[in-house]
């Protein structure tokens, strides 16, 4: 099984929510910190990292001296990422690739009528394996400092996905390509909201999201009682199952600053999250009856 616990907007509780079911569930579980830009489950997992492996993806450089400056390359790349400069009376020709664009797909390369596109491999990121607590798998990516897309780093973190194991996958946040990764493919994605006008907007992004991925969803409100109740009502509208909700206390406030876990200061909360996980489950098999 796959789960994916996503947030419209940062500052939610996200990783507070993935790293206490991870915590619940115990050997059973296997945590993927896919929060490739800014990974902090390891805060509260404490994990033994055994090995590290580096995630590279090929980069296209041209040879100008072969370059008969067609423009096939630029015609073949979806994604703008290449511009052909045409020599001229008073200029030479040019080949310019904008990297943060790429999304190293090889069609340049291939369309080359003159072979003089190739690709050098470049690092983009890690991912780091271990074991959390000594109890389950523990897995992260980090996206190289100043690289621009995250998401073959998420991919990469994906790929240890056992189907012998609860996966929680804790996603960044908002709505962007890296998120829609990380949700892509999950039986089910935990919304984390809080019952704030803001909490609201960023929800009802992350649904359409959801929603236009295919993946069922539900929704756990944190930091209850400081707002009102339209994150509720809302989903009553929708039909969208409220999980559980987190009442606002310092304690949880004050123990998460410390790296300390929400099953680690209230133990209570592990009979709770088991809870979740079954109603995860009921919520799994009712979405396949309707659509399958």
């Amino acid at each position: 099984m796959i789960l994916t616990v996503a947030s419209g907007k940062g500052g939610t509780g996200k990783t507070l929510i993935s790293t206490s079911l991870a915590l619940s569930l115990g050997e059973d579980a296997q945590f993927l910190d896919c929060d490739v830009e800014e990974p902090n489950g390891y805060i509260f997992l404490k994990p033994e990292i055994e090995r590290s492996v580096t995630i590279y993806l090929p980069k296209p450089k041209v040879d100008i001296k072969r370059c008969s400056f067609c423009g096939r390359c630029r015609s073949a790349c979806h994604y703008n990422a290449i511009s052909v400069i045409k020599p001229g009376n008073k200029t030479t020709g040019k080949v310019l690739f904008f990297y943060e664009l790429c999304h190293s797909c090889g069609a340049c390369t291939l369309v080359c009528p003159e072979n003089a596109i190739y690709e050098e491999k470049e690092e983009k990121g890690s991912v780091e394996i271990g074991t959390a607590r000594g109890i389950f798998s523990f897995i992260q990516g980090k996206l190289k400092i100043a690289e621009a897309s995250p998401v073959p780093v998420v991919k990469a973190v994906k790929k240890y996905i056992r189907k012998d194991k609860v996966n929680i996958i804790d996603a960044s946040p908002g709505t962007s390509c890296p998120v829609v990764e990380a949700v892509k493919g999950a039986d089910f994605c935990i919304l984390v909201t809080e019952p704030t006008p803001f909490g609201l907007n960023d929800l009802a992004l992350a649904l359409e999201m959801t929603g236009k991925i295919g993946v069922p969803s539900g929704i756990i409100i944190n930091r209850a009682g400081i707002g009102d109740n339209r994150v509720e009502d809302y989903a009553r509208e929708k039909g969208i199952p409220v999980l559980l909700h987190i009442p606002f206390k310092r304690e949880i406030a004050v123990s998460y600053s410390k790296g300390i876990p929400l099953v680690g200061i209230f133990s209570e909360y592990v009979s709770i999250f088991k809870k979740v996980f079954e109603r995860i489950k009921y919520e799994i098999l009712k979405h396949r009856e309707v659509y399958e």
